[in-house]
Parts: structure tokens; C-alpha cells; sequence
């Protein structure tokens, strides 16, 4: 794989009712080939100087570095969140099927 079909594991925290339709709407769009929903997260943070205790879900979505910018504004447009968590890491290797499918699987728009 080039630098132009580096895969990227996006990590996002959610609302547990966004979700589904967030995961959705990246799959649909063809922004992301999989995301897995974990429910039950629970994450403690400061905002705004006040301490939050909220209960989420954890979105787990596989794409390309090439897609990841469009996949990153479209999660912020939809995301009920100010400034929503989006990490990006990079997948240093897998199984080569897998990678295959998710580098076939996601939509780039160069």
C-alpha cells in the first residue's frame, strides 16, 4: 500500500442514541468500510471547568488517509458534540484480505 491507501483506525465517542446513525452515514457514504459500535463506554472529563460523567458509545471506523478528511468534516457536521472526539491512528499491518476489502470498501474522491 502507497501513502495515497494508508488505513487509518478513527476512534470517535458518542451519545449512545447518535450511534447507529452516525455509523451509518459513514458506511452509506462510503467514508469508512466498517465501524463497530461499542456500547456502555464511560467517560469522566472536564469541560468547561465543570467535571462530566457521561455514558457513551465508542465508534471504531476503519478507512483510508486519503478519505480521511472529508470522513472527518462529514463526522463533525453530524456529530451532536461542540468539538467531538475524532482521533485518527494509523493501521501498521493486518490481515492483507482485510486491509484489501477496507481499501476497496471506502470511497476516495481525489
Amino acid at each position: 500500500m502507497g501513502a495515497e491507501s494508508e488505513l487509518q483506525l478513527v476512534l470517535s465517542t458518542c451519545p449512545a442514541d447518535y450511534a447507529q446513525g452516525l455509523a451509518d452515514a459513514l458506511v452509506t457514504e462510503g467514508l469508512a468500510a466498517c465501524v463497530n459500535i461499542l456500547p456502555g463506554l464511560r467517560s469522566v472529563y472536564q469541560w468547561k471547568g465543570e467535571l462530566c460523567r457521561e455514558s457513551e458509545s465508542l465508534l471504531l471506523i476503519k478507512t483510508t488517509s486519503a478519505a480521511y478528511p472529508v470522513l472527518e468534516a462529514r463526522l463533525s457536521e453530524l456529530h451532536p458534540y461542540d468539538v467531538p472526539e475524532i482521533i485518527a491512528l494509523p493501521v501498521q499491518t493486518g490481515l492483507a484480505g482485510y486491509l484489501d476489502w477496507v481499501q476497496q470498501s471506502v470511497v476516495t474522491n481525489s
